[in-house]
C-alpha cells in the first residue's frame, strides 16, 4: 500500500506520529512530529533523527519481529525538556512490514508523581523531628530525670511545644487539602472583607504583643464587600498578617491596606486590593517565585523557631486561585516585603 495512503491517518492524530519503512527510513510523519523533532523527517533514517538509545533499541526490536514496544524518552524542546511515552508497533498486513511510532507527552504525569513523592518526603521529615524529640524526652523522663522536678518541668514544656508544632502542621495539611479540593468551585457568599481583616487583627493581638509589633490598618469604612468564601478569606488574611508579624522584626510596623477599584486590567473588572507590608529584613529575589511552594522556606531554622509550617503561603495561593484573584509578592533585602492580593467583586 502506498505510504501516502497513511498520511491522512497520521494527520488526524493529535500526538506526534511517524511511519518507518523496512529500509529504516521515515516514510510519513504528521505535523506534531515535525514540530517535536524540528527537522524534515520524511526520507531520513530514523537513527539520525531519534538518537535516544532506548528508542533505537525498541524500533530495532520491532523490525526484528516483536509486535510492539514501549519506552520512555526525554526530548528537548524550546520550552524545556519533555518526557514522552514512545510506542512502536508493526502495522499488520504490510509486506515488507512498516512500524508506526507514536509519542504521548507524559511530562505532567511525571511532574505530579514527583510532587507527590516530595510531599510525602517533606511531611515525613517535618513530623520526624518533633517525634524524635518527644521520644527522647519520654525516655529521659522514664529514666535519669524520673525524680528531677526541674528537668521534668523543662522537658514537659519542650514536649508541649513540639506537640503544638505537630498539631499546627496537621491543621495546615488539612486546610491545604480542603482548599485544593474546592479550588474549582466558585464561592457564592457575600463577604465583608473589612470585617474579616478586623477579626483577624483581633485574633492575632496576642502574637502582635508578644512580637512587639504595631499593626496599622488603612481601610475604608465601606465598599469592601465581595463574593467569596468567608472562612477561606479569613484564613488568607490571617496567614498574611501572621507571616508579617513573625518575620517583620521586633518593634517594627505591619501595615494592612485595602481599597476597591472600578476596573483592574488583570481581572477585567472591579476588584478589591488587599496589601500587607512589613518592615523586616526582606527576601532575596531568588526566593520569591518559590515562596508559595509547599514547605519552601527562605530560612528553615528561623521558620521553625517562630513556628512556621512552610504551608501558609501555599494555602494563600490556592485560596486566591479559587477566588479567581491574583497574588503578587515584592521585596527588597533590608526594606521589608509587600504581599498584595487582588480579588474580583
Amino acid at each position: 500500500m502506498p505510504f501516502k495512503v497513511y498520511q491522512p491517518l497520521l494527520d488526524a492524530m493529535s500526538n506526534p506520529a511517524v511511519l518507518i519503512g523496512q529500509d529504516a527510513r521515515i516514510s510519513a510523519a504528521n505535523a506534531p512530529a515535525q514540530t517535536l523533532f524540528g527537522a524534515p523527517l520524511v526520507g531520513a533514517h530514523y537513527v539520525t533523527v531519534m538518537r535516544q538509545p532506548e528508542l533505537v533499541e525498541a524500533l530495532g526490536a520491532c523490525f526484528e519481529g516483536k509486535p510492539a514496544c514501549s519506552v520512555q524518552v526525554r526530548q528537548s524542546r524550546a520550552e524545556g525538556d519533555s518526557i514522552f511515552q514512545a510506542n512502536c508497533a508493526i502495522v499488520a498486513g504490510e509486506n515488507p512490514p512498516l512500524v508506526l511510532l507514536t509519542f504521548e507527552d507524559i511530562s505532567q504525569l511525571e511532574s505530579a508523581g514527583a510532587q507527590r513523592r516530595d510531599f510525602v518526603a517533606n511531611v515525613s521529615h517535618e513530623l520526624r523531628t518533633p517525634l524524635t524529640a518527644l521520644m527522647g524526652f519520654i525516655e529521659t523522663l522514664r529514666g535519669p530525670a524520673r525524680d528531677d522536678a526541674a528537668a521534668r518541668k523543662r522537658f514537659l514544656d519542650i514536649m508541649a511545644g513540639e506537640a503544638a508544632r505537630m498539631e499546627g502542621l496537621v491543621a495546615d495539611l488539612l486546610s491545604l487539602s480542603r482548599v485544593e479540593g474546592q479550588e474549582r468551585q466558585r464561592p457564592r457568599d457575600k463577604v465583608d472583607l473589612g470585617a474579616v481583616i478586623a477579626a483577624a487583627v483581633s485574633t492575632l493581638a496576642g502574637a502582635t504583643k508578644a512580637a512587639n509589633v504595631t499593626v496599622t490598618c488603612n481601610l475604608p469604612s465601606t465598599g469592601l464587600t465581595l463574593t467569596g468564601d468567608g472562612e477561606q478569606l479569613r484564613q488568607l488574611v490571617t496567614n498574611l498578617i501572621e507571616n508579617a508579624i513573625k518575620y517583620g522584626g521586633q518593634g517594627k510596623t505591619v501595615t494592612i491596606s485595602a481599597s476597591q477599584s472600578e476596573h483592574i486590567a488583570a481581572l477585567r473588572g472591579p476588584a478589591i486590593t488587599l496589601s500587607v507590608q512589613d518592615q523586616g529584613t526582606g527576601i532575596d529575589a531568588l526566593h520569591i517565585p518559590r515562596l508559595t511552594e509547599r514547605f519552601y522556606r527562605v530560612d528553615d531554622h528561623r521558620s521553625r523557631e517562630v513556628g512556621g509550617t512552610g504551608l501558609g503561603l501555599a494555602i494563600v495561593k490556592h485560596i486566591v486561585n479559587r477566588h479567581r484573584g491574583r497574588l503578587e509578592i515584592s521585596s527588597k533585602e533590608g526594606q521589608g516585603s509587600l504581599f498584595t492580593v487582588t480579588l474580583p467583586l
